[in-house]
């Protein structure tokens, strides 16, 4: 005899019931207890909006392998001035633990960094001929990578060093060094033909 068709759609749904309270049960005893919210630091930053230039601040230090650029986020772009505060204060410890160092003397007073299109001048307190290739060089290529009128890329921003009467420069970051910019020389005038 059959059962009357009220009966098995009750049956039916009876047993969709126990099975997904079992199903339930059984996935949320898979032992993983709720915890509170946890506070790991500053909210993850998103994708920069479209067309804004990125912040980030580029400081030139020493590794193992020569001088390396670090980093470092920035609420909006640095100008030379700012980068190369940063730079005296010397690595984070994060760049410590990556094995960058500083190679620059202790200085009696900051450097000063005045910018113009495409160019910096930084005035030291010392004469710039006392720094070191290494030493310029994280000079020159942390200033050419900060903010600078004239929207020229790093390696064509012309920076000059000066310092108690004496001047180095002008010099440009290529890749991870300092290097001189090299002026045409005029040609030399050959002596005007004779006319005979």
């Amino acid at each position: 005899m059959r059962a009357p068709r009220s009966l098995r759609t009750v049956g039916i749904t009876l047993g969709g019931l126990l099975l997904a309270g079992w199903s339930a049960a059984a996935l949320s005893g898979c032992g993983i207890a709720p915890t509170d919210v946890i506070d790991a630091g500053a909210p993850a930053a998103g994708v920069k909006a479209p067309g804004r230039p990125d912040a980030d601040v580029q400081l030139f230090f020493y590794g193992p392998a020569g001088l390396r650029s670090a980093t470092r986020p920035a609420k909006e772009p640095v100008d030379p001035q700012q980068a190369i505060d940063l730079l005296l204060d010397g690595p984070n410890h994060a760049e410590r633990q990556r094995g960058l160092t500083s190679v620059l003397p202790k200085l009696s007073d900051r450097p000063t960094a005045e910018t113009g299109a495409g160019k910096v001048d930084i005035a030291l307190p010392v004469t710039p001929r006392k720094l070191d290739t290494a030493s310029l060089s994280q000079l020159v290529c942390t200033a050419a990578n900060a903010r600078i009128p004239g929207d020229k890329p790093p390696g064509e921003v012309i920076v000059n060093l000066t310092g108690s009467g004496d001047r180095v420069g002008p010099m440009v970051c290529g890749g991870n060094t300092a290097f001189p910019v090299l002026q045409p020389t005029p040609a030399a005038s050959s002596p005007p033909a004779s006319s005979e």
